[in-house]
């Protein structure tokens, strides 16, 4: 799914290269539908509520059998050990599949999984793609990844070792702050702008542009 058009790609490109024009950093911003499918979190919850209703019939067999019995058995029917652990089976694997099955709708799976996890999956993707696009690739290690996973409604920034060393993580917040007040809006290419503008005035402020700096790396919205 593409998030922006040709247009608001330009206005983000634009805005590197206004930005990276005060500073001899590099800004890479990357927007992504999703950062993870979560199936582990699906498979997780499907096996939970399987054992739950497994457990429930053990403790409480007598409104399920009656059930039965109303329904499909003959009155005063007597079940046997093997017919109850049958049973039980049967409940575990109905509602395996049932929770499986709910689970395969995106917004219903998302839902189902704890922000903790979703703070953590989009974490490790934007420090993945960090590594393979920014990290260590300009000369002063000056790279800078802003990372947007919009189904989580998460964004990180991510920075070479250098700037790390220099700028506080808190340092970020306003950045983050400004891009996604703009992308709560329905914003989003001008949230991303804003966010790459407020990148671009903390690295003039550590990394100013020399005179022989060159663009290391594109100026460009990456689209994943």
């Amino acid at each position: 799914m593409a998030y922006l058009s040709k247009e608001q790609h330009k206005l983000v490109s634009d805005a590197v290269g206004e930005a990276e024009a005060a500073t001899s950093g590099e800004i890479v911003p990357v927007i992504t539908q999703r950062s993870d499918d979560y199936a582990d979190v699906a498979l997780t919850w499907a096996i939970a509520i399987a054992f739950t209703a497994m457990s429930v019939f053990a403790a409480l067999p007598a409104p399920f059998l009656n059930f039965w019995d109303a329904t499909v058995a003959d009155w005063g029917h007597e079940w046997t050990t093997g017919e109850l652990a049958s049973m039980t089976i049967a409940l575990g694997l109905l509602a395996f599949v049932g929770t499986w099955l709910l689970l395969l709708v995106p917004a219903v799976r998302l839902a189902a999984v704890p922000r903790p996890v979703k703070a953590q999956r989009v974490r490790q993707r934007a420090m993945r793609h960090f590594k393979v696009g920014a990290e260590g690739r300009t000369h002063g290690r000056t790279g800078v990844l802003l990372y947007l996973s919009m189904q989580e409604h998460r964004a990180e920034i991510v920075a070479d070792e250098p700037i790390a060393v220099k700028v506080d993580a808190e340092v970020w917040g306003e950045a983050m702050a400004d891009m996604l007040d703009e992308v709560r809006k329905g914003c989003i290419a001008e949230g991303i702008a804003a966010g790459v503008r407020d990148v671009g005035v903390v690295l003039s402020q550590h990394f100013p542009r020399q005179d022989d700096d060159r663009n290391e790396l594109p100026d460009r919205l990456i689209e994943l």
